[in-house]
């Protein structure tokens, strides 16, 4: 139960830190943190909780991370789906205590940082190119959580390889699709503002799961003793 409820935290944190950002400080009169300061909150979040709870539960705070774990064969079949609901219960938390924030100043949440593509995306990028995104910036981020976790590596850093990574991912991709990697981040802000961000929501679910397994199988053929 410990585990779970660090998941809950983690993915709170995560979603709090950098939907949070993006919501409320990335274009703030005169002083806006933009998509740099957006970025390196996403990367925080992870980075902070990875040296805070990692030990409890791995601080996967994403559905995609643990799927990429499972079938790299670095996590339990048995947590799988109480980790993904303990994540999207954070993430979800997260949102309304965000919803409430923004709407302190009669402000509405508006896009509430949530994915999109097409029309919704920050640049106007296709489903096609928003899929790609996804699935290769997932697939890199897993390939780097599995190389920087894995036994062999170098002890300590997995925390801050990780929360950079997460980093790099944004500057790469907020531009196409506001950067998911993470379903339980999009279901989160996607619910909250419902019509077209639960419409477009599938691509920000199956493309982060599917970029996650692949990593997965082609990390567990890299790290093979044969």
């Amino acid at each position: 139960m410990k585990k779970y409820a660090a998941e809950f935290i983690g993915t709170f944190w995560l979603v709090l830190g950098g939907c949070g950002s993006a919501a409320l400080a990335a274009a703030f009169p005169h002083v806006g943190i933009g998509l740099l300061g957006v970025s390196f909150a996403f990367g925080l979040t992870v980075l902070t909780i990875a040296y805070s709870l990692g030990h409890i539960s791995g601080a996967h705070l994403n559905p995609a991370v643990s799927v990429g774990l499972w079938i790299g064969g670095r996590f339990s079949g048995k947590d799988l789906l109480p980790y993904i609901a303990a994540q999207i219960l954070g993430g979800l938390v997260a949102a309304a205590v965000l919803s409430f924030i923004i709407t302190g100043n009669g402000s509405t949440i508006g896009d509430f940082a949530a994915n999109g593509y097409g029309e919704h995306s920050p640049g106007k990028y296709s489903m096609e190119a928003a899929l790609v995104t996804e699935i290769v910036m997932t697939f890199m981020f897993l390939i780097i959580i599995l190389g920087a976790t894995d036994k062999k590596a170098s002890g300590g850093f997995a925390g801050l390889a990780i929360g950079l990574a997460l980093t790099l991912i944004h500057l790469i991709s907020i531009p196409v699709t506001n950067t998911s990697v993470n379903p339980a981040r999009s279901i989160s802000q996607a619910l909250f503002v419902g019509g077209w961000a639960t419409e477009q929501l599938w691509l920000f679910i199956v493309a982060p799961v599917v970029g996650a397994a692949l990593a997965g199988i082609v990390y567990k053929f890299l790290s093979s003793e044969n």
